[in-house]
Parts: structure tokens; C-alpha cells; sequence
């Protein structure tokens, strides 16, 4: 950005890349009534997939567990869809993964129902629950491999705590002697500029590569700072 500015008198704005958030929910809710001037169904009934802490698998589950017709099955589409429209930005303002959702029950009425009532309200059904289900911030965990000369080694060590990093250890790196390669596991947020630091640690010489490995809770000013971020920007759109 600033040969840019400097060497072609380009104006630039630059942000660091958005990491990749979600959010899920630590316990389920029963159906709570929803006031409304038309026939709606009954709200859903949420419920937790799994420890929050761990990889998001499932995404979303929808069940449809009517029984004796109380919603048409024409309707059980639109229900699903005002879920999943929901779904796309929890109370944190991320999206909200790895949980399931049972549509028990409703009601209908032959000429004021439709597809978008029916979508309507379950999205505000949705909107009504996931506060009560304890929602908690997920941040993406990258699996990262750090290839340096086995002087820095040290020092590289120091560098993955401090940024959250939990170590995995290391090893030799094949085929390169005098090199160590050191595997960690570490926040996607804490590696905006972690190339920067790395090739000023190591004299430039330093490289990592990283892939993705599991969604995990965050807490602390870390989520704090992350769901302020995505206030801001919300409401700056």
C-alpha cells in the first residue's frame, strides 16, 4: 500500500481479511407462544447438536415433527426456509451453526395462510429463542506449520503463545538440514500479520503454511472485541 501511494500516487483503503465467525447455542428452548393477528404454527423447538467447543459438523437440522395435519404439508417448506433465513445472522450478528430446530405443531387458515406468513413467522420464532439458548462465539482454529531455521526455533515457539497459539511440537524438516518445522494450532485472528513478524524474527527466511481444523468457542475480551467488530460494521451497512 505504500509503494502505491509512494510510487504511483494511488490512494488506497485497506482493512484486514474478515475472519470467518460463527456462533451456535449452549442449550435448547421450548415453543413459547407467538402473538400474531393470523394463524401461524407454533415456534420451534431448538436444541444443541453438540459441545460448542468442537468442529461444527451438521450445520443445521430441520424436523418436521407436525402430527395430524396441524400444518399443511405445502407449509413445512416455508417453514424451513424462514429457519434457515434466521439462521444466517444470530443474536452475536454471525452466522449460527451445528444446531437442530422441530417444527411440532401450528395452525392454518384456509384463505389468510400462505408460504410467507408461514416463513415469517418462523423467522420470528427464531429471533424470540436464540437469545434464551446462551448463545457463544465460535472462531475458526487453523492448523499451522512453521518452517525456520532450528536457531529461531525458540523463538517461534514464543511467538505461537503469544498469539493464542496452543503447540503441537516439532521436528526436523525433511530434506533441509538445520531447519526445524514447528506445528501449532492457532486462532485465524491472531494470523493477520503473522508472516510479518515471522520474516522479522527470522531475517526474512521464515515460512508457514495452514489449513482449517475446527471451529471452537471464544471467550473473553477476544469475543468481546470480535462481536463489537461485527456491530460496528452492521451498522455502518
Amino acid at each position: 500500500m505504500n509503494r502505491l501511494r509512494s510510487r504511483f500516487n494511488v490512494r488506497v483503503k485497506g482493512q484486514p481479511p474478515q475472519v470467518p465467525y460463527k456462533e451456535t447455542i449452549r442449550k435448547g428452548t421450548a415453543p413459547t407462544p407467538v402473538s400474531a393477528p393470523d394463524r401461524r404454527p407454533r415456534p420451534v423447538r431448538r436444541h444443541p447438536c453438540r459441545n460448542p467447543a468442537a468442529t461444527a459438523r451438521i450445520g443445521l437440522q430441520f424436523e418436521d415433527a407436525v402430527v395430524g395435519g396441524a400444518v399443511p404439508r405445502q407449509y413445512i417448506p416455508a417453514v424451513e426456509a424462514g429457519v434457515r433465513e434466521a439462521a444466517a445472522r444470530g443474536p452475536l450478528g454471525f452466522p449460527v451453526v451445528d444446531f437442530a430446530v422441530a417444527l411440532t405443531g401450528g395452525q392454518f387458515h384456509a384463505v389468510d395462510s400462505s408460504d410467507m406468513a408461514f416463513k415469517t413467522v418462523a423467522r420470528q420464532a427464531m429471533a424470540d429463542a436464540l437469545p434464551a439458548c446462551e448463545p457463544v462465539l465460535l472462531e475458526p482454529i487453523l492448523t499451522v506449520t512453521i518452517a525456520v531455521p532450528s536457531a529461531f526455533t525458540p523463538k517461534v515457539q514464543r511467538l505461537v503463545s503469544g498469539r493464542r497459539g496452543q503447540l503441537l511440537g516439532f521436528d526436523a524438516r525433511p530434506g533441509w538440514p538445520g531447519w526445524d518445522e514447528v506445528k501449532a494450532c492457532m486462532p485465524q485472528a491472531d494470523m493477520q500479520d503473522l508472516i510479518v513478524e515471522l520474516r522479522s524474527l527470522t531475517f526474512g527466511v521464515g515460512s508457514y503454511s495452514a489449513e482449517f481444523d475446527r471451529l471452537q468457542e471464544v471467550v473473553g475480551k477476544a469475543a468481546d472485541r470480535a462481536v463489537e467488530i461485527r456491530r460496528d460494521m452492521l451498522a455502518a451497512q
